[in-house]
């Protein structure tokens, strides 16, 4: 393979994003996205070398978009220089396990698994077959956010239900965060000085979505979320766990669906439901100081089911290497991981305060005290950088069977 770039795709429903990855020295080039597909204001915009590049693209749909993109990508930069795609692929069912070549067959089988993500997959398919249409000659390689955890043995992913329930339908745990996840615990690996395949390591990653994640010896033992994104931890607009007689008793209740309920768990729950103000923990923040207690209540059942997830993770390493925060709360919310750490005394770990208030920018991601038992990270993740490194990994794997 030459030293080229590498093009990686995100296609959301409402939403497109790209970035351009250096193959080699894996630095961002170029970084674009496009919003508010479908609207009249829809607009998309690219940074390369620091500089901001928007264009208009009203009413723009997925294909349109994505060509819009493109065009506006190569009149910044050199299309020859690419010379892969990566896509990101929410849910790889148990047929994906590693990132894969795409070809027809393999769309075929993501087509048949969508049931398991029907607002994902199919939207991660159109992007894969449009950018496919425009960039033909290159090749194409589906990233499944469900891969990492592929690892996970049948007693920590099923769940206690007709086993035929798994062999039939594919019900079990297949968690997700996987590529965010991967990319943390390999950079936390090198921060300790230590192989990522002898490290035994807690990744918590903190958004919008949230999830933790068990991974010793390089590979995914435990997580937290479950057959889709909703099981787990307390997140920005999702329930996490709740108990499954929750949807009779509600619809019994209130007269809803089935399925207006899981909408409900889906995108009125979480920190957004407890609150009554807001999915932003920034936000909610802000209201704690001002004086809302509905908000500090929903902070306080973030951080005490995170704790408490965290501790049930440790089981299946016996012995904790490190613990990693990412993502965007995990990353910038100093005043939540130490809400959240100091109910893990169990765990003996010790966080330095001033560094954590620096979210570990002046001594390389660590926020825990020299000493300490457990190191304790401030990594930001960087998914795309990910994607491409399985790209470059991938392919090379092709040209020794080929």
């Amino acid at each position: 393979m030459s030293d080229k770039t590498i093009l990686v795709v995100n296609t959301g429903s409402s939403s497109i994003k790209m970035a351009l990855i250096d193959k080699q020295s894996e630095q961002l080039i170029a970084e674009g996205i496009a919003q508010r597909l479908g609207e009249k204001d829809a607009v998309l915009s690219w940074a390369v070398s620091e500089r901001e590049h928007s264009y208009a693209i009203e009413n723009a749909d997925c294909h349109e978009a994505m060509q819009k993109m493109l065009d506006a990508l190569f009149s910044l930069v050199d299309k020859n220089s690419i010379f892969a795609v990566g896509h990101r692929v929410v849910h790889g069912g148990e047929r994906f396990f590693k990132p894969t070549l795409i070809d027809d067959v393999v769309i075929a089988e993501i087509e048949r698994i969508s049931h398991l993500a029907p607002l994902h997959n199919p939207v991660n398919l159109l992007g894969i077959h449009t950018v496919r249409k425009l960039l033909p000659v290159l090749p194409h390689i589906a990233v499944f956010d469900t891969a990492f955890h592929h690892s996970i043995p049948l007693h920590a992913c099923l769940y206690a239900v007709p086993y035929h329930w798994y062999t039939e339908y594919g019900v079990r745990r297949y968690g997700f965060h996987g590529t965010s996840h991967h990319y943390v615990a390999q950079e936390a690996a090198a921060l300790l000085g230590r192989k990522f395949e002898c490290c035994k390591l807690l990744s918590v990653h903190l958004g919008n979505g949230c999830s933790a994640t068990a991974i010793k010896d390089g590979i995914s033992l435990d997580t937290t979320m479950g057959m889709t994104p909703l099981e787990g931890l307390v997140m920005g607009t999702r329930s996490g766990d709740v108990d499954p007689s929750l949807h009779q008793f509600i619809a019994k209740q209130s007269g809803e669906s089935l399925e207006k309920i899981t909408d409900i768990l889906n995108r009125q729950s979480g920190l957004l439901g407890l609150s009554g103000l807001s999915n932003d923990m920034r936000i909610l923040l802000d209201a704690v100081k001002a004086g809302d207690s509905q908000a500090a209540l929903a902070i306080d059942v973030f951080c005490y089911r995170l704790a408490k997830s965290i501790a049930a993770l440790a089981v299946s390493l016996g012995h904790i290497d490190a613990i990693i925060f990412t993502g965007g709360i995990g990353e910038h919310a100093s005043v939540i991981r130490a809400k959240t750490l100091a109910q893990l005394e169990i765990l003996d770990v010790e966080l330095d305060e001033t560094r954590n208030t620096q979210h570990g920018e002046k001594t390389h991601g660590f926020i825990s005290k020299d000493d300490a038992e457990v190191p304790l990270l401030v990594i930001a993740t960087a998914e795309e950088k990910m994607i491409a490194r399985y790209v470059v990994t991938t392919l090379r794997e092709e040209e020794k069977l080929s």
